[in-house]
């Protein structure tokens, strides 16, 4: 039976063992329901009805008539924006069930034909050249909108024909997202047999954050065995979509596998490349050194791959229930921002949570911002502990950001990649710092720095491992199709590189990148999280100096959205990230962390 996604009471009191279940009837009752329907009928008939009235006329419209465009634009795309986000989390909440696998390939399908309509009008848009668009940017009217223009146009140069566009944007439905579905609906159905019971997939790797070494092994074994048995699949899956998007990067004159994300990003190549050289030089000093810690404190010669999350032995991770977790976070971002905290709460006062683990649902977690006219929502797998409350604390950040990124409206809300984990992560080192401040056991405090130092080993070093590893492998699969070991070689070889000599990976381990969704829904995503907590770090230490009007400078940056660029939101705190000194700053604070956890034994 589908579990229910609509909760008992307004308040969001529905709970699964005492964990709040989201309610999506703010976007529409049912996916039955007339509202879907109308939603689409309408947005197809002005869809129609725009291409009708604009395809073609861009280069003679005034200023003020090309500003009405984009707001009549920016209103279809929202309302599909909305139905598309419907889809999504009802798919997410329990992937493995055929009638949402259905509904939300039905809805891609449906939203990818109207869209088709409004296709013409970026192309046309990035058809105009500089004289033509610069008299019409000095209307007033259009001012909002500047940014945005000036996004779409980073990618003139790779555009296509309008011919071409359209056929790409259409077979899209039977392209990546197609085998992206495939990815999730067979990740969402796997079973992993472990000491008479059957998990899903999440509930395995959860293991391997277990006390007891035997069990961390027999998981890592388990999860092994049934990635293996699938890697045919997993690797045809991952082949194809790399050589997919090889073919669509040739033809847009794109010069490496990345290049195209660091433009959707709007981050230059050369910023990247010094985080990831940063990141690279620093193994040594942070993973490298941690870990030949961690297996003293183990008492092992040697790591094994199913150690790298196991507790310290003095850790007895207390179960945390999910109202004290709340109570931390919301008290914790209420000491630095009133406003923050009050945002925050909106999402526990309302059932904007899906906080149960259950089998079928999506395994980690998110923040959903869906349309700025409805409100985000969360999912997480909450289990209690320590960590789960410090992704409480992530996932709140990335909700906040969005809620107050939505004054920007559908077009300017979304930010950048390289910037949407600065809330996350800030609002994870705000939680962290209190719970640090008071606590008195010495003990205690030692275990939540070393934990503290590997959720960003794990944000830092593990995430620009992935990038390297997805680096190396799109670049061999341009010569040539990779058969599973051969993609298992380079997964091992970024991880001895990145993990260091405390390590003695185990042949199994060959086949874990295999899960790993960011590999299949958005190539070279991962950085992001690096560029994001390295970011944080530095965006810290300044607060921490006493940075005058730092809060509401830190608001204001969360509030401009997608509307302004790195450059500019980080220099009212005098940063700049295409300082070398920039990178070294945020990784230092890593570096720091473990001189305290080394000097105190």
């Amino acid at each position: 039976m589908p579990v229910p996604l609509r909760s008992a009471a307004a308040d969001g009191a529905a709970t699964t063992d005492g964990l709040p279940v989201w309610d999506l009837s703010d976007l529409y009752p049912a996916p039955d329901s007339a509202a879907v329907s109308a939603d689409l009928a309408r947005s197809e008939r002005e869809a129609q009805s725009f291409s009708a009235t604009y395809a073609g006329t861009l280069a003679k419209l005034s200023g003020e008539a090309l500003a009405e465009a984009i707001a009549a634009y920016e209103r279809i795309e929202e309302r599909l924006g909305r139905v598309m986000s419907y889809a999504q989390l009802l798919f997410a909440a329990l992937s493995s069930d055929p009638e949402r696998g259905r509904f939300y390939q039905t809805i891609t399908e449906r939203v990818t034909a109207i869209s088709s309509h409004l296709l013409f009008f970026t192309l046309e848009l990035n058809r105009l050249d500089e004289a033509a668009l610069a008299p019409k940017l000095a209307a007033p009217a259009l001012a909002h909108f500047r940014p945005w223009l000036e996004d779409l146009r980073v990618f003139r140069p790779h555009q296509l024909s309008d011919e071409l566009e359209k056929l790409l944007h259409e077979k899209e439905v039977t392209g990546h997202s197609a085998w992206s579905r495939l990815f999730d609906e067979t990740i969402a159905a796997l079973r992993v047999p472990l000491r008479g019971e059957a998990l899903t997939v999440n509930a395995a790797l959860e293991k391997l954050s277990d006390r007891d070494r035997g069990l961390r092994e027999a998981a890592a074994v388990a999860i092994g065995e049934v990635f293996a048995s699938n890697i045919r699949l997993f690797s045809f899956i991952t082949n194809t979509l790399a050589k997919d998007k090889e073919i669509i990067d040739t033809w847009r004159r794109y010069p490496q596998p990345w290049s195209s994300r660091n433009r959707a990003n709007m981050v230059e190549d050369e910023v990247v490349e010094a985080l990831e050289q940063a990141v690279a030089e620093a193994f040594p000093r942070l993973s490298h050194r941690y870990y030949a810690l961690k297996a003293r404190w183990l008492g092992l010669e040697k790591l094994q791959h199913w150690d790298r999350n196991a507790p310290l032995p003095e850790d007895d991770d207390r179960d945390i229930a999910w109202d004290a977790a709340r109570a931390r976070v919301l008290e914790a971002y209420g000491a630095f921002s009133p406003e923050l905290a009050e945002i925050g709460r909106r999402f526990f006062e309302q059932p904007w949570i899906d906080a149960a683990p259950r089998p079928g649902k999506a395994g980690g977690a998110f923040a959903h911002p869906t349309v700025p006219s409805a409100h985000p929502y969360l999912l997480l797998n909450y289990h209690g502990r320590t960590r789960d409350v410090m992704t409480l604390a992530h996932e709140l950040g990335h909700g906040v950001h969005q809620v107050l990124a939505g004054d920007q409206g559908y077009l300017l809300a979304n930010t950048p990649l390289t910037l949407a984990e600065t809330a996350s992560v800030f609002g994870e080192m705000l939680t962290f710092r209190a719970m640090v401040a008071k606590e008195r056991d010495p003990r205690r405090k030692r275990v939540m720095l070393a934990a503290k130092v590997e959720d960003m080993l794990n944000t830092v070093v593990r995430q620009i491992a992935f990038y390297r590893f997805e680096k190396r492998l799109h670049l061999a699969r341009r010569e040539g199709e990779l058969l599973a070991p051969r993609i298992g070689e380079i997964w091992l070889e970024v991880q001895r590189e990145s993990l260091g000599p405390a390590f003695e990976f185990t042949p199994d381990y060959a086949v874990f990148w295999a899960y790993i969704p960011h590999f299949i829904h958005t190539p070279f995503y991962v950085y992001a999280y690096a560029f994001g907590d390295c970011l944080v770090n530095a965006l810290y230490g300044v607060f921490e100096d006493g940075h005058p009007g730092f809060a509401e400078k830190y608001l204001d940056l969360l509030r401009a959205g997608g509307s302004k660029r790195h450059r500019e939101l980080l220099a009212p705190f005098g940063l700049d990230a295409a300082d070398p000194a920039f990178w070294r700053r945020g990784l230092d604070v890593i570096a720091g962390l473990i001189d305290q956890i080394e000097a105190a034994g």
